[in-house]
């Protein structure tokens, strides 16, 4: 009796359109949404974009080392030294590998890791005595020039 009374007057078409018009109202909300998300997630890549490494890094709470500059000794060139720069979340993890403990200076925590790099690039190396290079044929470099 209810369905005919609901067919009779239109119920069932309308509660039928209805339906139709929630769904679609809920998928356009979905796309809504995600056209959202996607422009916060552009938003936000256009942000990091903008930043320098270190930033970057420090922004995603990434570790982060980088070389500044190299530093030689004019008068001796078996003398210089690296300038580093870092950020927190490098040293924690340093920290964590067991460079350092909480109280340790960053710089003493940076500098131990950094010594055992450079050994351990020397060791990898194999630097322990002279490093052949190749020869290079003056002889055949002036002839061909003349």
């Amino acid at each position: 009796m209810k369905r005919f009374i609901e067919k009779l007057f239109g119920i069932d078409k309308l509660k039928a359109e209805t339906e139709a018009a929630v769904k679609l109202a809920e998928e356009s909300t979905k796309i809504a949404k995600d056209a959202v998300e996607a422009a916060e997630r552009a938003k936000t890549s256009e942000e990091l974009a903008k930043l320098n490494p270190k930033d970057r890094a420090t922004k995603l709470k990434e570790p982060w080392v980088g070389v500044l500059n190299t530093h030689i000794n004019k008068d001796n060139v078996r003398n210089g030294f690296f300038e580093l720069d870092w950020n927190e979340q490098f040293v924690l993890k340093l920290k964590q590998e067991g460079y350092g403990f909480d109280g340790d200076k960053d710089e003493e925590i940076v500098d131990r890791w950094f010594r055992e790099l450079c050994a351990n690039v020397v060791v990898d190396g194999d630097f322990g005595g002279a490093v052949n290079t190749g020869v290079i044929d003056i002889n055949s470099v002036r002839k061909n020039n003349l």
